[in-house]
């Protein structure tokens, strides 16, 4: 099955199509894609991963077509920047 492995850094996105078996993990298409070589940065132990815009387990079963995406950790809380705008 066809699956699309992605990492977004501040300057540009990676995307690797990816051929994988029916039985597929999220943590599989990402150590085939090649990325964790790519970019050593990249820690599975601490960093959020997902398909399609929503927040997985790397143990998650994958689908044709699925967009496997590796996250960046955050910087600072969204809530915390927003109120702090807002006080400004």
């Amino acid at each position: 099955m066809q699956v699309t492995v992605a990492y977004a850094l501040p300057e540009r996105q990676t995307l690797v199509p990816l051929q994988v078996g029916e039985d597929c993990t999220l943590e599989v298409a990402i150590r085939e894609s090649g990325l964790l070589t790519r970019y050593p940065d990249i820690d599975l132990t601490r960093q959020a991963v997902g398909v399609n815009g929503r927040v997985r387990a790397l143990a998650t079963r994958l689908k044709p077509g699925d967009r496997v995406e590796i996250y960046r950790p955050r910087l600072a809380d969204p809530k915390a920047r927003r109120r702090s705008r807002a006080r400004a």
